[in-house]
Protein backbone atom coordinates (compact mmCIF):
# COMPACT_ATOMS: atom_id res chain seq x y z
CA UNK A 1 0.00 0.00 0.00
CA UNK A 2 2.91 2.05 0.61
CA UNK A 3 3.89 1.81 -3.12
CA UNK A 4 0.29 3.02 -3.99
CA UNK A 5 0.81 6.32 -1.29
CA UNK A 6 4.13 6.87 -2.98
CA UNK A 7 2.36 8.00 -6.54
CA UNK A 8 0.94 11.18 -5.14
CA UNK A 9 3.35 14.00 -5.20
CA UNK A 10 3.03 17.51 -4.62
CA UNK A 11 3.06 19.40 -8.05
CA UNK A 12 4.00 23.51 -7.89
CA UNK A 13 2.22 25.46 -10.27
CA UNK A 14 4.93 26.34 -12.03
CA UNK A 15 6.03 22.68 -12.89
CA UNK A 16 2.70 21.71 -14.56
CA UNK A 17 3.18 19.73 -18.07
CA UNK A 18 -0.85 18.73 -18.09
CA UNK A 19 -3.88 20.80 -16.48
CA UNK A 20 -6.77 18.17 -16.76
CA UNK A 21 -9.99 19.67 -17.28
CA UNK A 22 -12.28 18.09 -13.71
CA UNK A 23 -15.30 19.48 -14.93
CA UNK A 24 -17.56 22.54 -14.81
CA UNK A 25 -17.50 25.34 -11.41
CA UNK A 26 -21.33 23.87 -10.84
CA UNK A 27 -20.08 20.52 -10.86
CA UNK A 28 -18.59 21.09 -7.47
CA UNK A 29 -20.41 21.97 -3.95
CA UNK A 30 -19.52 24.86 -2.17
CA UNK A 31 -17.24 25.00 0.68
CA UNK A 32 -17.10 20.97 0.27
CA UNK A 33 -15.28 18.42 -1.54
CA UNK A 34 -15.30 16.06 -4.54
CA UNK A 35 -13.53 13.41 -5.63
CA UNK A 36 -12.01 13.06 -9.54
CA UNK A 37 -10.15 10.61 -10.87
CA UNK A 38 -6.75 11.36 -13.04
CA UNK A 39 -5.08 8.17 -14.25
CA UNK A 40 -4.68 5.80 -11.21
CA UNK A 41 -4.92 9.13 -8.45
CA UNK A 42 -8.22 9.86 -6.86
CA UNK A 43 -7.94 13.60 -6.42
CA UNK A 44 -10.30 15.46 -4.18
CA UNK A 45 -11.29 19.29 -5.09
CA UNK A 46 -12.60 21.69 -2.86
CA UNK A 47 -14.48 24.80 -3.84
CA UNK A 48 -14.06 27.01 -1.05
CA UNK A 49 -16.20 29.71 -1.58
CA UNK A 50 -15.56 31.52 2.02
CA UNK A 51 -12.14 31.90 1.21
CA UNK A 52 -13.03 32.31 -2.73
CA UNK A 53 -10.03 29.79 -3.40
CA UNK A 54 -9.97 26.36 -4.97
CA UNK A 55 -7.63 23.37 -3.78
CA UNK A 56 -6.58 20.25 -4.86
CA UNK A 57 -4.87 17.32 -2.82
CA UNK A 58 -4.93 13.73 -3.06
CA UNK A 59 -7.58 11.81 -1.38
CA UNK A 60 -5.97 9.16 0.40
CA UNK A 61 -5.20 9.79 4.13
CA UNK A 62 -1.90 8.95 4.54
CA UNK A 63 -2.35 8.01 7.98
CA UNK A 64 -4.81 4.76 7.45
CA UNK A 65 -4.77 4.50 3.68
CA UNK A 66 -8.25 5.10 3.05
CA UNK A 67 -9.81 7.06 -0.01
CA UNK A 68 -11.75 9.97 2.07
CA UNK A 69 -10.21 13.17 2.21
CA UNK A 70 -12.48 14.39 -0.42
CA UNK A 71 -15.07 13.97 2.41
CA UNK A 72 -13.55 15.87 5.34
CA UNK A 73 -14.64 19.12 6.56
CA UNK A 74 -12.63 22.14 5.59
CA UNK A 75 -11.84 25.04 7.86
CA UNK A 76 -8.78 27.11 8.91
CA UNK A 77 -6.47 26.68 11.39
CA UNK A 78 -4.88 30.03 12.55
CA UNK A 79 -5.78 31.41 9.11
CA UNK A 80 -4.53 28.10 6.88
CA UNK A 81 -6.79 26.44 4.80
CA UNK A 82 -7.32 22.62 5.59
CA UNK A 83 -9.15 19.43 5.47
CA UNK A 84 -9.91 17.12 8.58
CA UNK A 85 -9.86 13.60 7.63
CA UNK A 86 -13.34 12.60 7.95
CA UNK A 87 -12.25 9.25 9.77
CA UNK A 88 -9.72 10.00 12.49
CA UNK A 89 -9.37 14.02 12.25
CA UNK A 90 -6.14 14.69 11.41
CA UNK A 91 -5.61 18.05 9.87
CA UNK A 92 -3.87 18.76 6.45
CA UNK A 93 -2.97 22.35 4.73
CA UNK A 94 -4.47 22.48 1.87
CA UNK A 95 -1.75 25.46 0.63
CA UNK A 96 1.04 22.97 1.44
CA UNK A 97 -0.10 19.25 2.34
CA UNK A 98 1.50 19.31 6.04
CA UNK A 99 0.37 17.80 8.80
CA UNK A 100 -1.36 20.72 11.33
CA UNK A 101 -1.42 18.27 14.35
CA UNK A 102 2.89 18.16 13.49
CA UNK A 103 2.69 14.47 12.64
CA UNK A 104 4.78 12.63 9.91
CA UNK A 105 1.66 12.34 8.12
CA UNK A 106 1.45 14.60 4.73
CA UNK A 107 -0.47 15.00 1.79
CA UNK A 108 0.31 15.77 -1.85
CA UNK A 109 -1.40 19.23 -3.28
CA UNK A 110 -2.12 19.89 -6.80
CA UNK A 111 -2.39 23.51 -8.88
CA UNK A 112 -6.07 24.18 -9.66
CA UNK A 113 -7.68 27.07 -12.57
CA UNK A 114 -10.67 28.36 -13.21
CA UNK A 115 -10.67 29.02 -17.08
CA UNK A 116 -14.01 29.92 -18.76
CA UNK A 117 -16.08 28.31 -15.90
CA UNK A 118 -13.66 25.05 -16.03
CA UNK A 119 -11.76 23.54 -13.09
CA UNK A 120 -8.46 22.57 -14.00
CA UNK A 121 -5.98 20.39 -11.94
CA UNK A 122 -2.18 20.82 -12.90
CA UNK A 123 -0.21 17.52 -12.65
CA UNK A 124 3.82 16.96 -14.16
CA UNK A 125 2.64 13.45 -16.32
Amino acid sequence: MQDFLEQYQTVLEHEVATWFKVGSVSDFPENSGACIKYKTKQIAVYNYTRMGKWYACQNMCPHKMENVLALGMIGDKDGIPKVACPMHKKNFSLEDGSNLGGEDYKIATYPVKIEEGNVYIGFVD
